[in-house]
């Protein structure tokens, strides 16, 4: 049943198809948002041979309370929504894209789910792009990480004052990621509000241009 509350949502998608792409880019929306807003970035990227795959939550929120509260009370939204990227990493594997030309991405509660993913399943991808954002759950629970991220692009970005993201929790989250092999670029950006900037959209964008050569 765990599965079944993002089931049969709406799944948009730009650029071109999976099958003709170089490189898939899953984007998950934060709380309130929708799979249409974050799609906008693939606009913003303005890049070719880029399929981007931007699942919508159901009631706009992939679970119900804050990205630090025991894990269990996000149950069982939380695994519905690492199921459904999941089913995003197979379907651009079934189009034959391998895990290190697949990228995760999310912006807010997206962040936080695309870095809990990678972290339980970690492996060499593309990439991995928190956008103010942390791993999931309580501070002093055990963790469900397993595997190696083995050298994979990880990017960190943040506002050092987000009312939503605290700060302490983004740097933890960065400790965890390094200590599961990822390479972390982690930026802290003073003063700026809970939304995505020009630097991080150009890190992505130079991210994306090494992975479709």
């Amino acid at each position: 049943m765990s599965e079944q509350y993002h089931a049969n949502q709406p799944v948009l998608g730009a650029g071109v198809s999976i099958q003709e792409a170089r490189v898939a880019v899953i984007l998950l929306h934060g709380r309130g948002g929708s799979a249409a807003d974050i799609l906008s970035l693939a606009d913003e990227l303005d890049l070719p041979q880029i399929a981007y795959l931007a699942p919508q939550a159901a009631g706009h929120s992939w679970y119900p309370f804050r990205f630090f509260e025991p894990t269990v009370r996000n149950e069982p939204w939380l695994s519905s929504a690492l199921h459904l990227v999941d089913q995003m990493v197979q379907q651009a594997r079934q189009a034959g894209l391998s895990d290190e030309k697949i990228v995760l991405l999310g912006f807010s509660q997206g962040a936080c789910l695309a870095l809990e993913y990678a972290a339980r399943n970690s492996r060499r991808w593309g990439g991995v792009v928190g956008l103010s954002g942390s791993l999931i759950g309580a501070e002093k629970e055990p963790r469900m990480d397993r595997g190696n991220l083995a050298g994979t692009p990880v990017f960190l970005g943040c506002s050092d004052v987000d009312f939503h993201i605290p700060l302490t929790r983004v740097e933890k989250s960065k400790d965890i990621l390094e200590a599961l092999g990822g390479e972390v670029a982690f930026r802290i950006y003073p003063g700026m509000g809970h939304t995505i900037n020009r630097d991080e959209i150009r890190w992505v964008r130079e991210l994306l241009i090494k992975l479709g050569e």
